[in-house]
């Protein structure tokens, strides 16, 4: 297996939002159905909502990554589970929020409506904060945040409205959960504005600005999460920070920056803004251990890498399809992990959604 760091094509640019720089804000549906085949004699559905991220995008029109976060997840309940698991992505690269919840949460609804669907999941928000930055960017002259401010509103009524969406439909899930956002471009982003701060009449670096705005926007998608049922995956957390304790405060960095159930939006924003910023890392260099690092970021410093194959996605349709043994035997999964969860963007975030399945089907 190895990793995939593919850049941007020139048909990527034109077909979908390029995700690190000045953001698009063209859309192309990437629907993929992949099937865990264990040879058993059921089947249950795992279904996905969400943008490029969920999609597997890895910088082209005509393929995504096959261990997207949730084939990863798929992979480790159909073995908790002992089943074939059947991972349907509904997702649109490129979207932002109201369009994952109409396009694809209500109007493919019938994808998680079936009998056998056990676990249903969603991401969005990522293309309203990365198309509001981008404005935000080539502003000069006096700074308005207005733009920001409203990606953030639109972001938290549609996780809203979504999770209520998926609670009307999914009647036979046993588990739904939201995935929130980790912070793409974390050290890019630590340079000066080229507009000024009415107030102060500075300019503003952007990572200080940009950085309590996600985390708000996390904080509500985990708060809603408990409102609604759901389970939040916390993958700004297993993203942004080592996997060890790098400031000797007794706690692992990953850990210590995790959601807190029942912790004020205020709280949570100034732990992860103020108080832990330090041990934040841009994921192109997550620390596993003090010495060792992982690149989580493929080379447009957006998408999450991969290992192994793709999915052939058929360029007019958006659509892709098919079928394959687990990528690890059950001996190679050790306490619920695989060799390489912590070494990928994409296998990490499956982990920590997988963390949330059922133990039976």
């Amino acid at each position: 297996m190895s990793v995939r760091r593919s850049g941007l094509s020139l048909v990527a640019v034109l077909a979908a939002t390029t995700l690190g720089g000045s953001a698009m804000a063209s859309t192309i549906n990437q629907n993929t159905s992949w099937t865990i085949n264990r040879s058993a004699s059921q089947t249950y559905r795992v279904v996905a909502y969400g943008d490029s991220i969920f999609a597997g995008y890895n910088g082209g029109i005509s393929a995504v990554a096959r261990r997207g976060a949730p084939v990863v997840e798929g992979e480790y309940a159909a073995k908790k589970w002992g089943t074939n698991v059947e991972v349907i992505r509904r997702t649109k690269s490129g979207a932002k929020a109201d369009d994952i919840y109409n396009n694809k949460i209500v109007a493919d609804r019938s994808y998680m409506q079936t009998a056998n669907t056990r676990v249903v999941m969603f991401e969005m928000c990522g293309n309203d904060y990365l198309q509001a930055r981008s404005a935000f960017t080539d502003q000069t002259g006096t700074c308005n945040y207005s733009g920001l401010q409203a990606a953030l509103t639109a972001c938290t009524t549609y996780m809203e409205r979504g999770m209520q969406a998926i609670n009307q439909y999914a009647t036979s899930a046993k588990v739904k959960v939201i995935s929130n956002i980790y912070y793409p471009g974390f050290a890019a982003d630590n340079v000066l504005t080229a507009c000024t701060d009415s107030a102060t009449g500075q300019k503003v670096n952007k990572q200080t600005y940009f950085l309590p705005l996600l985390a708000r926007s996390n904080w509500r998608a985990c708060s809603l999460a408990s409102t609604y049922g759901f389970k939040c995956a916390d993958s700004f957390a297993e993203m942004m920070a080592a996997d060890y304790d790098s400031n000797g405060d007794g706690q692992v960095d990953a850990a210590a920056i995790a959601y807190i159930p029942g912790e004020t939006e205020d709280a949570y924003v100034q732990r992860i803004s103020v108080t832990l910023r330090s041990t934040l890392r841009d994921a192109n260099l997550h620390l596993a251990n003090a010495s060792t690092s992982y690149d989580y970021i493929q080379s447009d410093n957006t998408h999450p890498t991969y290992t192994g194959s793709t999915i052939s996605v058929n360029i007019f349709s958006g659509s892709g399809s098919g079928s394959a043994a687990p990528g690890y035997t059950d001996a190679q999964i050790v306490n619920g992990k695989n060799p390489d969860w912590n070494k990928f963007g994409h296998e990490r975030m499956g982990w920590t959604l997988s963390n949330f399945d059922p133990a039976t089907p």
